[in-house]
């Protein structure tokens, strides 16, 4: 908010695992925190330039300026990794699924033939991962060397100097 008061552009350098789940974090404040920030950048008028440098998963790239909220440049280096949740993560949540689809079509499937599946699973969300893959997509703008990220943002940040900030700056309502 600060930043947007000041006409300061917003620079994300994303290595997130996403947002904490659990009681634990819940009663800590992570909703109503999670929500402030949401609600910034849902608000915020000035550039936003973001570098996913490591993961970037789920909430935790949502909330970081992920593609959403359309930053000006949306790059990646090539270490970078973009999903819902990480590979291993999303791995055993499939294959739980498929299990109990197979039990209820009364089939169950032999340990065996779960690790089997989890292996494909894996190799096939792992492969999703990589931020070619995104840049294929789109999710990205550009994979760029970890050595060219200062020169890469400061082009960028110069472009931005050419488009000036018209809308004025609220943050809207945010709840204490």
């Amino acid at each position: 908010m600060n930043c947007n008061q000041k006409r300061i552009p917003l620079v994300f350098l994303q290595d997130v695992s996403g947002f904490m789940v659990g009681s634990r974090a819940e009663q800590g404040g992570i909703i109503k925190d999670g929500a402030k920030m949401v609600s910034a950048m849902a608000n915020s008028v000035v550039p936003k330039f973001t570098v996913v440098i490591g993961n970037s998963y789920g909430a935790g790239n949502y909330a970081m300026c992920g593609k959403a909220y359309d930053p000006r440049l949306m790059l990646a280096w090539p270490t970078a990794q973009m999903a819902v949740m990480s590979g291993a993560s999303a791995a055993k949540t499939l294959l739980q699924i498929q299990v109990t689809a197979q039990k209820a079509k009364g089939q169950p499937m032999t340990p065996e033939e779960e690790q089997a599946q989890l292996t494909k699973i894996t190799d096939q969300y792992n492969a999703q991962l990589s931020p070619y893959y995104a840049a294929a997509r789109l999710w990205v703008d550009a994979i760029i060397d970890p050595l060219d990220t200062r020169q890469v943002l400061s082009e960028g940040i110069a472009a931005a100097n050419h488009a000036p900030i018209m809308k004025q700056f609220s943050v809207g309502v945010i709840q204490t």
